[in-house]
């Protein structure tokens, strides 16, 4: 009797999980050379359209990161994770000294829920993140405020939008995942004001799906994934008035590891895609109005021989239909690149990088190298 008190006592005393709230994020340093002229000089995707070529150099710490995680082990009969991921590149203020005060920005801003069973999960996240079929990123420390081989081959713009995911299995996983995304065209807005775009007053959402297969470790799985984008947006035709033009995408993407290699990339075809992170070079629409009809990709190859040390190396491309772009646009980038990063026992980082970019013109090629020294420290 005593013996069964006891166990009730205990069972009445046991802590309860509670919620954790954690604050994460990193200081990073970035000093940059650039031997012709790019679109932006201390994360550049793409080469000027210039025949002078001037190079120059600089520093900046505007891709330094924020984030705040917050975790609570029983919410709606599942467990529930958030996350806010900020930096500092939104920008300069126009003044003496702009450059060294950058803007915060919102990166990522995500709720995400798990009910998890024997065999099978389901998964809920609203808020800004990657889209569904681009969710991948190549590592990188000289592009963390725009990711490498953005507007060559990296559809990566985050988004708000609401995602479901169903998988199935234990050793190999198969999942089912779908989503709904706020339209979007990536046209600038006004400093304050926002005013709907072409896609917004298009009156629908971005759908997205992807069937994703995963095998090995759930806390760091190799996977094989398919998707499919479709979104809509308003182009001006002068006979009839705006008209409902599509943009559309169908992607493949992987990330397969074997011991200390590590192979990861995406591929896709589409049209229209400027509004998923510069697509199509940024263009949506070229020469007559028409969407710009393109197809790229990326990939990386990594090694990391210790838990210190990584290097490896890739290259991305985004081809457009030449016949669907503007005389004045873009016609195919190029972007390949080799990086080196050294994490030590401690907090400090520090990371090389070598970028090669190419961008074609009715002019021609035009092409810049970027190099990249990266220092700083994990908290």
């Amino acid at each position: 009797m005593r013996g069964l008190f006891l166990l009730v006592l205990a069972t009445q005393q046991a802590p309860q999980p509670k919620r954790t709230v954690e604050l994460t994020g990193f200081v990073l340093l970035n000093g940059f050379y650039n031997s012709a002229q790019v679109n932006n000089s201390d994360v550049p995707q793409f080469a000027a359209n210039d025949s002078i070529g001037f190079g120059n150099t600089g520093g900046t710490i505007r891709q330094t990161r924020l984030g705040i995680l917050v975790n609570d082990p029983d919410v709606l009969r599942g467990t529930f994770s958030g996350e806010i991921d900020v930096d500092f590149f939104g920008g300069q203020q126009p003044s003496s000294g702009g450059r060294a005060f950058p803007l915060l920005r919102v990166r990522r801003a995500l709720a995400t829920l798990t009910w998890t069973g024997v065999s099978s999960s389901a998964e809920l996240v609203f808020g800004q993140e990657s889209p569904l079929i681009a969710e991948r990123s190549p590592r990188s420390l000289a592009s963390v405020g725009f990711p490498d081989f953005a507007g060559a081959g990296n559809l990566w713009l985050w988004i708000p939008q609401v995602r479901l995911t169903g998988e199935f299995g234990t050793s190999v996983r198969l999942a089912l995942q779908g989503a709904v995304l706020a339209p979007g065209t990536g046209s600038p807005q006004s400093t304050f004001t926002t005013q709907p775009d072409s896609a917004e007053r298009s009156g629908r959402p971005s759908l997205e799906s992807r069937l994703r297969v995963a095998w090995g470790p759930t806390d760091d799985p190799s996977e094989v994934a398919f998707g499919g984008h479709i979104g809509w947006f308003l182009g001006n035709d002068t006979l009839s008035g705006d008209t409902l033009l599509v943009s559309q995408a169908v992607t493949a993407d992987a990330r397969v590891k074997f011991g200390m290699v590590e192979l990861v990339g995406e591929a896709f075809s589409g049209k229209a895609l400027a509004g998923l992170g510069g697509g199509g070079i940024g263009q949506n629409t070229g020469a007559g109005g028409v969407p710009v009809r393109t197809k790229g990709g990326w990939g990386q190859l990594n090694l990391r021989p210790n838990t210190e040390w990584m290097f490896g190396g890739g290259c991305g491309i985004d081809d457009p239909n030449d016949a669907d772009v503007a005389a004045n646009g873009r016609f195919k980038n190029v972007v390949c690149e080799g990086h080196l990063e050294w994490r030590p026992r401690g907090p400090l980082i520090f990371g090389f990088e070598f970028r090669r970019l190419t961008t074609t013109y009715t002019a021609g090629d035009f092409s810049a190298n970027h190099i990249n020294l990266a220092g700083g420290y994990r908290f």
